[in-house]
């Protein structure tokens, strides 16, 4: 029997099918005042009558002692093993009284005696696991997993444990310390390792070999070192032979955009496609990379308004998803902008558009909803994977919890903003009423903003056929912005200095900060108000307390705990049996060390 046909890949991942408890069957010599269960070599003496056990009368060797057998539920098996000169070794619940009691005891196989038996739950037969268990569960196959000497040792002993382990465990309540942290090691570099086997590597189309110095040192501003190192890596990646396959995750404001103009330029004279999720979006990057690359890398701009024309003539091609049903010409690098707003179909899609049997283009997806820094370790072993943190400018937003006592203070604030010439948004959870109505919808709410503010309030929402023109207009010369969670994600508002977010315990912690980014852009002071009937919410407190994008995803990790990176099947909830993201940063990054 070998581990594949029962679905196992490793020795570490049969280790990590740790035993729920123990059972302790070595010989009793002194009864202990808090037993609860005893293990007896005894000789059935008789049976005692009783109108409704089947109770009987034996003499235990190892306690010296008369001892009672209670059955409380009987088959003819108990009637023909436990009879009258019969000597067993039996495994009971004790009873402590005036006499010795063993409850519904049970017969033990001599070559168990004296052993602390480990108890699992698995999956399988046990004799199959017992095999697997001997031929797998050794010492020396744990050393040749690559393990640490103390780790093997540790899971060796979990299966096979010795009676000073045993102790410890009862007295620690289960698991504890270096039995702990080899279980959390094993099932990080068991995990790593599976990621590593699902990487596919390409060949790439092009090796790019551009320079990004000329491009670096005419830009009107400083880069940050994140921004440097990024690129850096990227210049790499596009040289490299194998098609790159990389993330960058950057924090609201931490200037993404240059970073994917930079690559762009390194793919120069080589075509390179971006796909972003709207048109505002695709347009603005469309007119900053007008502004920022040199002009003799020609850009083009498709969204669905687009006439038809011949792509072919462009160095980089900036799109919506428009670009899925044009015909476009090869392309040495493929990007995809806030790639978490398309399907995995999607941007699979927009590759195989351009990839042929000379091989695959280079592959950079770009994020703005930052992930914690173990998730981002665990995930590198399938994908590249860059993280931006620094911002170019120091952003100054203040964010504050609202609630119906002090609604006032927020509407002095909103027309102080107003005649300042600022603009506010306000995001509702819902476009229409809901069932349980705890906060008002965005079309209940919308007569009293207008009665408030009349002539300076603009609505828009999802579902809005027209939502671009009024985001558009808004951005020109808009005051106030009733809208739901669209503004997550795209368009810039320079004069953008609140952003009020209604039922803000309903939403998760990555949107609350999505939409907080919208805010303080260029520098200047922003504000960001989560209006709640639970103004005591204990996450809110704790995100009103930071800023960095970073530290928010490591705060909603520990409030939603991890989801499953591999399978996919889980956003939250409990994807590691030992290992935890939110605590366990070391211990991946050493399992790491070992991939």
């Amino acid at each position: 029997m070998n581990l594949e046909q029962v679905g196992i890949s490793s020795p570490l991942e049969l280790a990590l099918l740790a035993p729920k408890g123990y059972r302790d069957l070595r010989l009793t010599q002194e009864l202990q005042p808090d037993a609860k269960e005893l293990c007896l070599d005894v000789t059935i003496i008789n049976q005692l009558y009783h109108p409704k056990l089947y109770r009987l009368r034996a003499f235990a060797h190892n306690i010296d002692r008369e001892v009672e057998l209670l059955f409380f539920k009987t088959t003819p098996y108990h009637r023909t093993t436990f009879t009258p000169g019969s000597r067993l070794y039996l495994l009971g619940r004790l009873e402590h009284g005036p006499k010795i009691r063993l409850l519904q005891p049970k017969k033990i196989p001599s070559d168990q005696v004296g052993q602390i038996l480990p108890l699992y739950k698995v999956a399988m037969k046990r004799g199959i696991f017992e095999e697997l268990k001997r031929g797998y569960l050794t010492y020396e196959r744990l050393l040749a997993e690559g393990l640490p000497q103390e780790v093997a040792r540790a899971l060796y002993t979990i299966h096979h444990p010795t009676p000073s382990f045993y102790q410890a465990f009862l007295d620690h309540g289960g698991l504890w310390g270096e039995y702990l942290y080899a279980l959390k090691f094993a099932e990080a570099l068991a995990y790593l390792r599976r990621l590593q086997k699902r990487r596919i590597r390409l060949k790439a189309l092009t090796s790019c070999k551009g320079d990004p110095t000329p491009f670096i040192s005419q830009l009107p501003f400083q880069l940050t070192k994140d921004q440097e190192r990024a690129i850096q890596q990227i210049q790499e990646d596009l040289a490299s032979p194998i098609a790159a396959k990389r993330i960058i995750v950057g924090d609201v404001g931490s200037g993404k955009s240059v970073v994917i103009f930079a690559a762009a330029y390194l793919a120069y004279p080589n075509r390179s496609i971006l796909m972003a999720p709207t048109t505002i979006l695709a347009t603005q990057l469309y007119h900053e990379a007008r502004r920022l690359l040199p002009s003799f890398i020609s850009i083009g701009l498709v969204t669905s308004k687009s006439d038809e024309q011949d792509l072919s003539r462009y160095h980089f091609i900036i799109g919506t998803q428009a670009l899925l049903y044009r015909k476009l010409p090869k392309a040495c690098l493929v990007m995809v902008d806030e790639q978490h707003r398309f399907g995995t179909e999607q941007r699979e899609r927009l590759k195989r558009l351009v990839q042929n049997r000379d091989g695959a283009p280079h592959f950079l997806q770009f994020s703005a909803t930052p992930i914690p820094r173990t998730q981002a370790m665990i995930e590198s072993a399938l994908v590249d994977i860059t993280l931006i943190q620094e911002s170019p400018f120091q952003r100054k937003v203040e964010t504050r919890i609202v609630s119906r006592s002090n609604f006032k203070e927020l509407l002095h604030h909103i027309y102080q903003q107003i005649e300042e010439g600022n603009q506010v948004i306000v995001v509702y959870p819902l476009v229409e009423e809901g069932r349980q109505g705890e906060y008002k919808s965005l079309h209940e709410a919308e007569a009293f903003w207008k009665r408030l503010f009349p002539g300076r309030v603009q609505v828009t929402h999802g579902r809005d056929g027209a939502k671009e023109e009024v985001l558009e207009r808004f951005r020109r010369e808009g005051a106030i912005l009733l809208t739901t969670t669209l503004i997550e994600v795209g368009i810039s508002l320079p004069r953008l200095s609140t952003i009020v977010i209604v039922g803000a315990e309903r939403l998760g912690l990555a949107t609350l900060h999505q939409l907080r980014g919208r805010v303080g852009r260029d520098g200047r002071p922003g504000y960001c108000f989560l209006y709640t009937n639970d103004p005591a919410n204990k996450r809110l407190k704790a995100f009103a307390k930071i800023e960095s994008g970073f530290e928010v995803a490591e705060l909603d990790l520990r409030f939603r705990k991890s989801g499953d990176i591999l399978e996919g099947k889980e956003q939250s909830g409990k994807a590691f049996q030992w290992l935890s993201l939110a605590e366990d940063g070391p211990i991946v990054e050493a399992a790491r060390k070992l991939v």
